[in-house]
């Protein structure tokens, strides 16, 4: 039997005193990070805000296993709040979408959440029509045309069968009373509200894909309107994708389970706990970009080079070589050798190692 068969769904109950022991110390640490951040200047609270979107958006969309190019994420969001990180590169339109549907959560909080926002969003998500290879249908709920909708993960003839939706008869009453309560006044920690609302939307599973994704807009969307803040400084999203199996388990667990989702919750809450307490490494490279940045003012540097090296700071991924200065630059090796060397006397890279194995790193005090 699965939780939406029980005959009280959805009237989901849980231990009161162990969610709020475990509610205090979550906004405990939310209300040390917001803290912390206000003493930040504006700037550096834009750029630690683009960074946490720019995981959200990366983070969400991997766990459902699609990969999108973190420089087109983040110059789509830049360019949709203002934030000038110093030119744009072209975005595919599904990087555009998932910014887009995001954005409307996170920025737009406390507007009222409706079915037709939630088509905007599905269609955001799907722009061509095709998840994959496959068609599906926009702008509307599932049918179940080509039977129930299911979890399922294996090979073909042995597969496992995880989760099988409600039918789809029966989605518009679901989704009504979801919404309903969504935008109610239930007089229910807006933290709690988001653990509540990830877990009944993607039981309901209205869509034909996307679900998932959509459940974390809305688990991002309650949690800004706890915190009264369209600035993010942290990702919900990036740790549920470091800790997806978890996830999936104890998703799967409460699907199959009573009305009563204390685990679902002490999960959520902890899993909360560990994002926000992950911003403090966000926090430490936005601060070492500035006080680079405020120590070099004086630098006759070319846009290039100050290109390359805010993407040192950004999260480069591998080693920094001179060929890869020449891709990113956009110039040619010997304009690549020349910036590098230039930077070299500067003081501002340190050459390591030798031969096919050289590589640079940024001079910076820890």
């Amino acid at each position: 039997m699965y939780i939406y068969e029980q005959k009280e769904w959805p009237e989901f109950t849980w231990d009161q005193e162990k969610i709020l022991t475990k509610l205090a110390e979550v906004k405990l640490s939310q209300g040390l990070l917001l803290g912390k951040m206000q003493t930040l200047g504006f700037n550096l609270r834009e750029e630690a805000t683009l960074n946490a979107l720019t995981d959200d958006v990366l983070k969400s969309s991997e766990i459902e296993g699609e990969i999108f190019d973190k420089e087109q994420v983040r110059s789509s969001i830049a360019r949709r709040l203002g934030i000038d990180i110093g030119g744009d590169v072209p975005v595919d339109r599904h990087v555009e979408g998932t910014v887009e549907m995001m954005l409307d959560a996170t920025q737009r909080y406390n507007e009222p959440l409706t079915k037709e926002r939630l088509i905007g969003w599905h269609a955001a998500l799907f722009p061509t029509g095709y998840s994959g290879m496959y068609k599906i249908k926009i702008g509307q709920f599932r049918d179940d045309e080509k039977g129930p909708m299911q979890v399922v993960s294996g090979r073909i003839g042995k597969e496992k069968i995880h989760y099988q939706a409600p039918p789809a008869e029966k989605l518009a009453a679901e989704m009504d009373r979801f919404i309903d309560w969504a935008n109610g006044l239930n007089n229910l920690d807006l933290v709690i509200k988001a653990g509540v609302a990830h877990l009944w939307f993607v039981t309901i599973h209205p869509f034909d894909d996307g679900n998932g994704r959509i459940a974390r807009a809305l688990t991002d969307m309650f949690l800004a309107r706890a915190e009264q803040s369209n600035q993010r400084f942290y990702s919900m999203s990036a740790q549920i994708r470091q800790e997806r199996n978890t996830y999936y388990t104890i998703l799967e667990k409460t699907q199959k389970g009573s009305l009563d989702i204390t685990e679902w919750l002490l999960w959520f809450l902890d899993c909360l706990q560990r994002a926000i307490q992950q911003s403090d490494e966000t926090l430490g490279n936005i601060l070492k970009k500035a006080l680079f940045w405020q120590k070099n003012a004086d630098l006759t540097l070319n846009e290039r080079q100050k290109k390359i090296i805010n993407r040192l700071f950004d999260g480069f991924e591998g080693k920094l070589t001179s060929s890869k200065w020449a891709k990113i630059g956009k110039c040619s090796q010997d304009s690549a050798n020349r910036d590098i060397l230039d930077l070299i006397e500067k003081n501002v890279l340190i050459k390591q190692g030798a031969g096919r194995s050289t590589h640079y790193i940024l001079n910076i005090d820890e």
